[in-house]
């Protein structure tokens, strides 16, 4: 019983993670969508509202990123806008892992090294992501021109 404790352990770390992974693209627009939305809250939007003008405002947030992403040619202005997506998944990756490593880890210092390398990983990954994207929008408008 305790081996099926620990194999569904592993897998919750894994589904975790993977979901980490997947969502870190989207952290920018998420905070947007909330902080939009608390902000519609405290106007006096109701729940209804607040949730209608979080929504609409995380995607808005990420089809400006993307159309910007299209538009944009210098490749710098794309690693700048690319950054300005990752920076939030960094951020979330790093929070994300030092929550689970705490609960399996009791030194601070190993906590901190595992955080930051799971941080790596998932701002690595969404700079991926996000340049793949940009990668395939630029080679559909080189063929096109």
């Amino acid at each position: 019983m305790i081996a099926l404790g620990i194999l569904a352990s592993f897998a919750a770390i894994a589904g975790l993670c993977w979901l980490v992974f997947t969502l870190a693209v989207f952290a920018l627009p998420f905070l947007v969508g909330l902080h939009t939305g608390i902000w519609a809250y405290g106007t006096g939007a109701g729940w209804l509202g607040a949730i209608l003008v979080g929504g609409f405002a995380a995607g808005l947030t990420l089809a400006i990123g993307q159309v910007l992403i299209i538009l944009v040619r210098p490749l710098w202005a794309r690693f700048v806008i690319v950054l300005i997506f990752v920076v939030p998944a960094v951020l979330a990756g790093f929070y994300a892992t030092l929550g689970i490593i705490r609960t399996m880890m009791p030194s601070e210092t190993w906590q901190m090294i595992f955080a930051v390398i799971g941080a790596g990983a998932v701002g690595v990954s969404a700079f991926l992501r996000i340049a793949g994207m940009a990668a395939d929008t630029s080679d559909g408008l080189a063929v096109g021109a």
